[in-house]
């Protein structure tokens, strides 16, 4: 037997150190390469000393019509390769065809073993989801490529899961199964479990906003401040976790998953939850609203006509709905917002959340008007106002107005006239005060409501303190005693409402230093004489008209602007 080393020799001298050429051109014209093609996505480029590419070499002089090596890596399905992962298994595959090549070719070139049969080299990428195999054609008098070969090489590479049984039936027959990698199995990924979460069909947020039409009004009917919702009603349901699914190797290693953590429902005040547990529903019907942590119902009072005679005062531990007026001389508390489709007359309206108004306030100079949040309403006249937050009208006229927040008159008539405003941030209205010069005062910064509150709780205990001891002077009786117990009780009662209110003040304040304060601003298109503004204790008189007019405070001074 002839070496194969003397094939090489021979073939270099009669054509040169690359023979494949001329196999190529000996080739007929019409199937001539017009070139080396464009390298594809993830495929192995070899130069011509590479051992791959002199296995080639040696087995094109024999075989006719060999293909050329083409080593790329395709995809498993559902599981592609991103470009970082691609690069490293290039690399870890060029260094196994590199060891695979050259060691069949050290048994060629050292004429050891003439009659090779075909090799089935299996490559595994780094996480076991993918392997390919690459097939050498025999030597000499060596055995063809079977099914056999491909099942002991997969065998012996521990390849026994996700097997691609088609391509291990036809690639004995292939053409070009010789110097191609093929994928030959694919692992399953794990799929990680989904969370569990709470679908809300009522939003946790309202947003609140109020539209100006295009002639410049307001409907404060349209605000919906409220959700309402029935007994039974659904407020959100839950949708279950999943479970993970476990993923498996090429190799039968399973790929651990984590199962979805489970959710649990926000249930609150007048809720509960359903006997499949998946849902949580209005226990009574009101007002749904999320407190922070769950969802909460508070029961709604709706009053179809007035608040008069025939309703007497309300005092409610919730939400209150009046479609008509409050008459003159009743009085409506509610923990919770209350709204008014008609009128407020001369009589007491205290809320704990927000006020809408729709028709207005007729005060007639006995009306109080009080709300923790917002007071939103169609126009106010002589009434006595205090607003935690903001103040939002048409017109304001003879009013005093605490509110520490920010006071807007920015639709309608947009007039302020008459009256004291005390607000804590800055007030925005069209006009400011009237053409015939009536007195309207507006006083920037502070704290208007808390400082007005603790000023009357001082003038109620000193009233109180006289009363007592008044009636100490008094001779002895049952009534003298009912009396004294009752002016005690309330003394005490706002001795300690006084000092909560100052702790609140105090703790107000600092929040205020830290942070950034806003911005003291009166901003008008038209301020008339007779109006005093107030910012920070520096005053200032109109003695004319200024439109448009911004004032602010500014090294001491009030700037006009």
């Amino acid at each position: 037997m002839i070496p194969i080393a003397f094939y090489r020799t021979l073939l270099s001298r009669l054509f040169g150190d690359e023979p494949e050429k001329e196999e190529t051109q000996e080739a007929p014209p019409q199937q001539q390469d017009p070139g080396p093609p464009p390298p594809a996505p993830r495929e192995l480029t070899l130069s011509q000393d590479h051992p791959v590419c002199q296995l080639w070499s040696i087995h094109a002089f024999t075989a006719k019509r060999l293909p050329q090596p083409r080593l790329c890596l395709t995809d498993p399905p559902d599981l592609p390769l991103d470009e970082q992962e691609a690069e490293k298994e290039l690399a870890r595959l060029q260094s196994a065809v590199t060891d695979s090549a050259g060691s069949r070719l050290a048994l060629l070139d050292s004429g050891r073993a003439s009659d090779l049969d075909a090799q089935v080299v299996v490559f595994i990428s780094a996480g076991g989801m993918a392997a390919w195999l690459l097939v050498y054609p025999p030597s000499g008098q060596g055995a063809e490529v079977s099914r056999e070969m491909l099942d002991r090489a997969l065998k012996e590479s521990k390849v026994v899961w996700g097997v691609d049984e088609a391509l291990l039936e036809s690639l004995p027959q292939d053409p070009e199964r010789y110097f191609h990698l093929f994928l030959c199995a694919w692992g399953k990924r794990a799929v990680q479990g989904v969370d569990g979460r709470v679908v809300d069909l009522f939003p946790r947020v309202l947003e609140r906003s109020i539209t100006v039409d295009e002639n410049n009004r307001v409907d404060y009917t349209t605000l919906n401040f409220f959700q309402n919702v029935t007994q039974g009603d659904v407020i959100c349901k839950l949708i279950p976790p999943t479970e993970g699914v476990e993923g498996r190797t090429v190799t039968d290693q399973p790929i651990p998953a984590r199962d979805g953590k489970k959710a649990t429902l926000p249930k609150g005040r007048h809720t509960e939850i359903s006997e499949d547990g998946m849902s949580l529903l209005a226990s009574s019907s009101g007002h749904v609203e999320f407190s922070g942590r769950a969802f909460q119902v508070k029961p709604l009072l709706d009053i179809p006509a007035n608040v008069d005679f025939s309703t007497g005062d309300i005092n409610f531990l919730g939400d209150v709905c009046i479609h008509g007026d409050i008459c003159s001389g009743f009085t409506v508390r509610a923990i919770g917002n209350i709204t008014v489709g008609g009128v407020v007359e001369a009589c007491t309206v205290e809320a704990g959340g927000d006020l809408v108004v729709s028709g207005g306030v007729q005060g007639d100079n006995q009306a109080v008007i009080r709300a923790q949040r917002n007071i939103f309403a169609k126009f106010i006249e002589n009434s006595c106002v205090y607003v935690k937050d903001s103040l939002h009208a048409d017109c304001l006229i003879n009013c005093d107005v605490y509110c520490d927040g920010e006071v807007e008159v920015r639709s309608g008539r947009m007039t302020v006239i008459g009256g004291t405003l005390r607000a804590a941030r800055s007030v925005s209205a069209g006009t400011v005060g009237s053409r015939a010069e009536c007195r309207t005062e507006v006083f920037l910064g502070g704290q208007p409501c808390a400082d007005f509150e603790c000023h009357i709780l001082h003038q109620e205990i000193g009233q109180l303190e006289k009363d007592l001891e008044k009636t100490e002077r008094q001779p002895d009786s049952p009534a003298k005693l009912s009396s004294m117990s009752k002016m005690r009780m309330q003394l005490m009662i706002n001795r300690k409402k006084l000092a909560q209110l100052d702790k609140e003040r105090e703790l107000a304040a600092g929040e205020q230093e830290e942070a950034e304060k806003p911005p003291l601003r009166l901003a008008c298109s038209t301020v008339y004489p007779g109006t005093v503004l107030g910012i920070n204790g520096v005053t200032h008189q109109f003695d004319r008209r200024y439109s448009p007019c911004t004032a602010d405070l500014a090294g001491g001074e009030i700037r006009l602007q």
